[in-house]
């Protein structure tokens, strides 16, 4: 009997910084409105960028025909086109990247026998899901290339949960495949905290999901001010459209709202567990809250730096991981297959 070899582990820990540098990617792309600047979508040969003046000009002509090179940037020449082209082929390129580096060493070591029986099915689900955030990524961008030059903030947001989602779950993969005594025993207090845990887990993905719709609709430069929105608690126009059910989901200002008030309430859920169960990992996780909370407040007011919005977004991510180490130390290790003979 044996646990999967060490470099099964390693792998996994290469594809979760891949996966994180990639969500730092997608925010540059998205603050810089380079997103549309590749209208097609060709997942085999869309890894090589035009290498000629012609190649250059026919991709130019393309972009100047859709919707954001209509409407917002209809006088761009090469020069200015390849600065926005760029970051979003880097985006692409990097997700391909993080396919390949994914889907060959799974390959190799399932051949090998170098993967459990617990593994297996978790691994091909990382996989399979890996494969439709890129087809989601691209329904995204579509969505924006037909009237208007601006992308679905729905598809947006979920193309940037399942991102997470998958970082969130190669994190706890890593730490399954992890030393057995970083966990706790104190089975009442460890209950406990691996509840408060996974509910301020939740927590940070509705505000991720929140965040994201106020992305989307460009909403964060509503209200530049804090604490209050513009000079109110509750700012006039929460519920402006009909129905009345629409306005957390469209209304730019509700969302900002929405967003504000559930950052709030994760960052004392944070702090109280930090108070109630004092660890390293807790106190660590109430620091990076604060961190995280000066951050938007610092966008906001900022009128939506760019640096400072990315560093956001990497920050929300950062605070997900610290969460996952509390709640994975305090759950009670359950006999699983994770050691169980290697192949099979």
């Amino acid at each position: 009997m044996q646990t999967a070899p060490a470099f099964v582990r390693n792998w996994l820990i290469v594809v979760a910084a891949m996966i994180f540098f990639m969500i730092v990617i997608g925010a540059l792309t998205r603050l810089t409105e380079s997103g549309l600047s590749m209208v097609e979508w060709r997942p085999v040969t869309g890894w090589l960028p035009p290498l000629s003046d012609a190649a250059w000009n026919a991709e130019l002509e393309k972009y100047l025909s859709s919707p954001q090179g209509r409407l917002v940037n209809r006088g761009f020449n090469v020069v200015e086109f390849r600065e926005i082209f760029w970051l979003e082929y880097s985006h692409r390129l990097w997700g391909r990247l993080i396919g390949v580096a994914f889907a060959v060493p799974l390959a190799w070591f399932w051949l090998r026998g170098h993967l459990t029986p617990y593994l297996k099915p978790r691994l091909l689900a990382l996989f399979v899901l890996g494969g439709l955030q890129g087809a989601l990524g691209w329904a995204m961008v579509a969505s924006g290339l037909i009237d208007r030059p601006a992308v679905s903030h729905y598809r947006l947001a979920a193309h940037l949960l399942l991102a997470v989602a998958l970082y969130a779950y190669t994190v706890w993969l890593i730490l399954e495949l992890g030393p057995h005594d970083a966990r706790r025993h104190d089975a009442t207090n460890d209950r406990e905290t691996s509840r408060a845990a996974a509910g301020l887990i939740a927590l940070l993905f509705v505000v991720l999901v929140w965040g994201a719709l106020m992305a989307g609709l460009r909403a964060g430069s509503a209200h530049n001010t804090f604490p209050t929105m513009s000079g109110h608690w509750i700012p006039p126009g929460l519920v402006e459209l009909k129905p009345w059910w629409l306005n957390p989901f469209e209304n730019g200002t509700a969302i900002q709202f929405i967003h504000r008030w559930l950052a709030k309430l994760l960052v004392l859920g944070v702090l109280v567990l930090a108070w109630r169960v004092r660890r390293p990992e807790t106190v660590a996780a109430a620091a990076m809250a604060l961190l995280q909370l000066g951050l938007g407040i610092a966008t906001i007011l900022s009128g939506i730096d760019i640096a400072l919005a990315t560093a956001h977004q990497a920050g929300a991510v950062i605070l997900l991981t610290i969460l996952i180490v509390v709640c994975h130390r305090a759950t009670p290790s359950r006999q699983r297959p994770i050691s169980g003979m290697v192949g099979g």
